[in-house]
């Protein structure tokens, strides 16, 4: 979980700058959380709290009205909504607020089961519950010993995502996409051509594109992987987190990793 937040916050200056290199520094004065780790705690909130999907995502919203980067204009609407309904979207959203559910379930079908429902509170378009389940699934593979090329098996036979392209051919084409079609695989690239944590970072800001999204999602199967975020990634991390975040994010992690 701590990978997805650190992916998000790096990645979150580069958004609307898009840097189609791997030389940038990882941190800058504008680093910020963004809503993705924000709708991130709130997931793991639901897992260690209890409580429903749509009631607890819709609280932390309420509570950060104006993230770093802001909220899409539907899920606005629906954090606003006093009856909240799912909006059919395929959005990535469903898939950057996932990764507390990769840690917390021990099996392949639990993993699914609970990606969907998190997804299904506003993303119940397919490609929405789809791109939280693979994103999920990668995680829960990466953490129980999967090596890269079971993970792109796996991921690939089972969602249809094809994770056999080349990175650099890939980041002369790619461009700004904020569907979990077009995101999801891309940051799983990112990671299956990476050497260590921060290597799989800077792959997926030299993508272009939504970035804050794709080094959220491709932070979370690395942290999983690789084992941990690097000790200053961490460290400056936690230092941008408000306290009620951070402590959420700490207990999650004293349970779960």
């Amino acid at each position: 979980m701590l990978g997805a937040i650190a992916g998000d916050t790096i990645g979150s200056v580069y958004e609307f700058k898009n840097h189609k290199t791997k030389e940038f520094p990882l941190f800058t004065a504008d680093s910020c959380y963004t809503d993705d780790s924000i709708l991130t705690v709130a997931v793991a909130d639901v897992i260690l709290n209890g409580g429903d999907y749509a009631t607890v995502i819709q609280r932390y919203a309420q509570a950060y009205p104006n993230p770093c980067g802001g909220y899409g204009a539907r899920f606005q609407d629906w954090a606003r909504s006093p009856q909240p309904q799912p909006y059919g979207s395929w959005g990535n959203g469903s898939a950057m607020r996932v990764s507390p559910i990769g840690w917390a379930f021990e099996t392949w079908d639990g993993v699914l089961a609970e990606a969907e429902r998190s997804a299904a509170v506003t993303h119940n378009h397919p490609e929405g519950i789809k791109g939280a389940q693979a994103t999920a699934a990668a995680i829960f593979l990466a953490r129980t010993g999967s090596t890269k090329a079971d993970i792109r098996s796996r991921i690939e036979q089972v969602f249809g995502y094809d994770l056999k392209r080349n990175l650099d051919e890939l980041r002369r084409v790619y461009e700004y996409n904020e569907s979990c079609q077009k995101t999801v695989p891309e940051a799983m690239i990112a990671f299956l051509a990476s050497a260590d944590f921060e290597d799989a970072i800077r792959n997926a800001v030299s993508l272009g594109g939504d970035s804050d999204t794709l080094t959220c999602i491709t932070g979370a199967v690395a942290e999983a992987f690789y084992g941990e975020v690097p000790g200053a990634i961490a460290a400056d991390t936690w230092s941008r987190l408000d306290e009620p975040l951070k402590q959420m994010s700490q207990t999650f992690r004293a349970k779960f990793t």
